[in-house]
């Protein structure tokens, strides 16, 4: 098991949940946070402990997030006319490794960042490796000529253990992939219970 993977069970663990819903998850048989003292946690938790939990959940989920990032798409959220969360979601669904993600290109959200690290990716013809771009609607994205055949790719767009949204457009036979329009947050396919009012609420305190 490499390190990545731990790690993400791990974190499946801590938040005591299934986080992307995959069949391998520790936490399908081990329902309890990691650690000697995991299965004696217990009590009821504070205000700012349930906010802080829904945040760390959306954090994680879309790829462990650093803190600093998270919390300046939260301002730009609030600095857009609207509702703050459907705002929230909107941009988190707008980042580029949540978009090759959605698509099929990658198994895992984390996966998808190293496609774009590795300059595997491009928007519009040409290379972006920068994972927390924000794509339009007009964008295509595409895989590029030379990776297409990478039995990465092929395989998670071969797995049946998600669909492809139906705000994402997939060509799998060319690789390209379009934002067909931003989701709203009741669209998006979490396999666990997201609450992103909360998160507004953490970080408005």
């Amino acid at each position: 098991m490499t390190k990545r993977v731990k790690s993400k069970h791990k974190v499946d663990r801590r938040l005591k949940v299934n986080l992307w819903g995959r069949p391998k998850s520790p936490f399908n048989s081990r329902a309890y946070p990691p650690g000697q003292h995991g299965q004696g946690r217990k009590g009821k938790p504070t205000d700012y402990g349930i906010q802080l939990q829904a945040k760390q959940k959306l954090k994680s989920y879309y790829g462990n997030i650093n803190e600093r990032q998270f919390r300046n798409i939260y301002r730009k959220a609030i600095s857009k006319k609207g509702d703050t969360t459907e705002n929230l979601i909107a941009l988190l669904e707008r980042r580029l490794d949540t978009v090759i993600y959605r698509g099929k290109f990658s198994p895992t959200v984390f996966a998808a960042r190293q496609l774009i690290n590795h300059g595997h990716i491009r928007v519009n013809k040409k290379k972006v490796n920068i994972s927390s771009y924000l794509v339009n609607e007009s964008d295509v994205i595409e895989v590029r000529e030379k990776s297409k055949k990478l039995t990465a790719i092929d395989g998670s767009l071969s797995s049946t253990e998600r669909d492809v949204p139906a705000y994402i457009q997939l060509d799998d036979k060319n690789k390209t992939v379009k934002l067909v329009r931003v989701p709203k947050f009741s669209e998006v396919p979490y396999p666990v219970i997201m609450e992103p009012n909360l998160v507004i609420e953490y970080y408005s305190r």
